[in-house]
């Protein structure tokens, strides 16, 4: 399943973002977001994997950010692929990628 996800993470578009239930349905079942979010913060290529652009179903950033620097490694991250960042959350409407 890691691979799964790391081979999903590097097919979202610059400026896009996709959230943990899009990565679920993706591997067939929505309710596995508690078990992206460990892979995702155990990446070990956040470069090539880039797990920064995944955020909740309301569009917030994640607290547990797994990068040195947390939430504002992944708000900064974002804002560098062309994603607009306001109070922490991300206007799914606009950026994520279906």
């Amino acid at each position: 399943m890691k691979e799964k996800v790391y081979s999903y993470l590097r097919m979202i578009p610059k400026g896009k973002v996709v959230t943990y239930g899009q990565i679920g349905e993706y591997l067939g079942n929505k309710n596995y977001c508690r078990a992206i979010g460990n892979i995702l913060h155990n990446n070990p290529d956040p470069i090539t994997n880039p797990c920064f652009k995944v955020v909740n179903s309301k569009g917030e950033l994640s607290g547990n950010f797994g990068d040195i620097g947390g939430i504002e490694t992944q708000r900064k991250r974002l804002e560098e692929d062309g994603v607009e960042v306001v109070n922490y959350k991300v206007d799914l409407d606009k950026y994520q990628w279906k």
